[in-house]
């Protein structure tokens, strides 16, 4: 089943679909423990940067509103 000719859409990972909120807090805390021969009382610091980044993570959820392509099928649908 393919889609119908015509249609609007957006692929929404060309525009930063996939985000990665606390990377750099993941990978400085990596190379710490890499650094320190996987010995994470020494990297205190970067694994309470790491934890509370996640922490703030949790609270996001997804917009209420939809995705791109429900409002652009709607718009499709007023348009006929």
């Amino acid at each position: 089943m393919g889609r119908k000719a015509g249609t609007l859409r957006i692929n929404p990972k060309k525009f930063g679909g996939l985000q990665k909120p606390c990377m750099k807090e993941m990978l400085s805390f990596l190379n710490c423990l890499a650094l320190n021969h996987n010995n994470d009382q020494k990297c205190e610091k970067q694994k309470t940067v790491l934890s509370a980044c996640m922490d703030a993570q949790c609270g996001n959820n997804k917009q209420a509103w939809g995705s791109i392509n429900y409002h652009l099928q709607r718009l499709n649908r007023g348009r006929k």
